[in-house]
């Protein structure tokens, strides 16, 4: 009881935005106003060498597969590229795609049949990072700041999603993932060099982690139109 009494009261460290680096801004602006996930993601002109697997994705929970196959459509008529069709696994039903500028997207649910109507609603989004070494990043990420809430040995992570301002969408969560078991997830060869193309916005000083993923402080959002 003493501990629960005199520990800090101070807010969790924790992921409070995503910026992705882009050739051309305007045009993968309209792209993710026409995919749906516009207010979950930032964008920066960006003309960084990169090549192959950037090392993450950007995984989008939803309520059933009817959902799942409305934003694997929505993204497909704005542009994307799709590297997995949407189809049943022994988790549920999915599919992966990539976007214009290079990001990949998962779009998923854990239902396998539809209960209900098509939505354009979002459940969870996930900044699912590849690393090299899940424990040694979990450790890393705690020491600065950040609070687990799911772990799996070795094998996945995932962190203590940070809070949204009011009428804004729910944060993106960051989770860790083995980069080689990430990449064959989503259909890729592992291979990649040159910048990830993300930057991770955090509540403490910029830093860089063991895999190379950059952070900074992130800048508050945009008021929202009354």
């Amino acid at each position: 009881m003493v501990m629960a009494t005199t520990a800090s009261t101070a807010a969790p460290a924790s992921l409070a935005s995503v910026t992705l680096e882009v050739a051309d801004p305007e045009a993968a602006r309209r792209f993710y106003s026409a995919f749906g996930v516009d207010a979950y993601v930032r964008l920066r002109a960006s003309g960084a060498h990169s090549a192959g697997f950037r090392g993450f994705t950007l995984a989008l929970t939803v309520a059933g597969p009817a959902t799942v196959d409305g934003f694997v459509g929505a993204a497909v008529d704005a542009g994307a590229t799709v590297l997995k069709p949407a189809a049943k696994s022994l988790w549920g039903y999915g599919g992966v795609v990539q976007a214009p500028d290079g990001t990949i997207w998962k779009i998923a649910t854990s239902a396998k049949k539809d209960t209900g109507p098509a939505t354009r609603e979002i459940d969870d989004i996930v900044l699912l990072i590849g690393v090299e070494d899940v424990k040694a990043a979990k450790q890393f990420y705690v020491a600065r700041g950040l609070t687990v809430a799911k772990s799996f040995g070795g094998k996945y992570t995932e962190f203590a999603p940070g809070q949204a301002g009011p009428g804004r969408p729910g944060p993106v969560k960051l989770a860790l993932y083995k980069r080689r078991a990430l990449a064959k997830d989503l259909g890729v060869p592992a291979d990649g060099t040159g910048s990830h193309r993300v930057v991770l916005g955090g509540t403490a000083d910029a830093f860089a982690d063991p895999d190379g993923f950059a952070w900074e402080a992130a800048a508050p959002p945009a008021p929202v139109p009354s």
